[in-house]
């Protein structure tokens, strides 16, 4: 399955509650970015965090709603979005671990400074783009879930911290130079390597009107095999959890719950290999969850082991809490939106 076959997104003009219309993937892009009529770039808006296929079309046209859509999905960016709350520093701290995140980027993985795509959120944080042109992973079910694994491993070697409600299948994301519902300043497009120049004090002042932008031009330099890399242990994540889950629907309700000898193997800070240590911190989590282990429990049971595993305080802690909360019941949540 190739890109060009997502060529749809769904659209929301008004609250992230009003309906879901399908639109051109490319076409809705450009009028924001272009800041056209039709764009309403004056009003909130929302377009898909990611791209769909005939499958979803298909989908809205017979059911009239987003809701239980399990299809394939695709990007051309895997989107990371950091927001820092003003007790924790608000958008001066997001700047800075904004900046954190593309120097790991560019540092570590590889990828041109001038291919980032940046936005200023138009609340308390910034939303950044990586280009999945670089690498081109395929769309597909599990696209979705492949994102949040990447962007959560970038993520850890970043020590930063992200939202990672982005990456459900049919995730609202706030529109380019839409205008943000509570604070009226607008989603602005930061050019490549603006991120570490301007101010919190510029990029809020730049938020108070839209501006039309164009996008950086793909092109290939250098070698992107960590990107590779990255992306493969993703998808080792996300079907290990997969295994995981069919094992557990297979032993039924009831049925007894063990330590495994991976999370003993975690607890202890050994026999992990370096590109498996996320996946195992997350697993381990998971297991103890699985067993009845409190939040506390679980996160006195693995830290010192998996610092002693190599990964960051940040990421230790991410993977636990998201392996954790994982293997709890599952809970109804509300519609929401980056």
């Amino acid at each position: 399955m190739e890109d060009v076959d997502f060529g749809y997104q769904f659209r929301i003009v008004g609250p992230v509650t009003n309906d879901r219309k399908l639109v051109s993937a490319v076409a809705a892009f450009e009028a924001y970015s272009r800041c056209e009529d039709r764009a309403r770039v004056h009003e909130e808006s929302y377009l898909s965090a990611f791209y769909f296929d005939e499958g979803f079309r298909e989908h809205l046209k017979t059911a009239q709603t987003t809701r239980g859509f399990q299809g394939a999905t695709w990007s051309p960016w895997i989107w990371f979005d950091i927001d820092r709350d003003p007790s924790e520093g608000g958008i001066d701290k997001a700047l800075t671990d904004v900046r954190r995140l593309g120097e790991t980027l560019v540092g570590t993985f590889g990828v041109p400074e001038e291919q980032l795509v940046s936005f200023f959120s138009g609340s308390k944080g910034f939303h950044l783009g990586c280009p999945t042109s670089l690498w081109a992973p395929a769309g597909g079910p599990a696209f979705h879930r492949f994102a949040r694994a990447f962007a959560e491993i970038v993520a850890g070697e970043a020590q930063i911290r992200i939202d990672t409600g982005i990456y459900d299948v049919v995730r609202a994301f706030r529109a380019p130079n839409s205008r943000h519902p509570k604070t009226g300043l607008h989603k602005r497009f930061i050019p490549p390597g603006q991120l570490v120049v301007l101010t919190a004090e510029d990029i809020l002042d730049l938020g108070r009107s839209p501006a039309p932008f164009e996008l950086p031009v793909d092109f290939e330099v250098g070698s992107f095999d960590r990107l590779v890399e990255a992306w493969r242990e993703a998808e080792a994540q996300v079907a290990s959890q997969d295994v995981a889950a069919a094992q557990r629907r297979a032993a039924g309700p009831g049925a007894a719950v063990h330590v495994n000898q991976l999370t003993i193997d975690v607890i202890r800070g050994c026999n992990v290999p370096v590109g498996d240590r996320h996946r195992s911190v997350y697993s381990a989590a998971r297991n103890l969850a699985d067993c009845g282990a409190s939040r506390e429990l679980t996160i006195g049971l693995l830290t010192d082991g998996a610092r002693d595993l190599g990964l960051p305080p940040t990421e230790v802690a991410r993977q636990i809490e998201c392996g954790w909360k994982d293997g709890q019941p599952p809970l109804s949540t509300d519609v929401s939106c980056s």
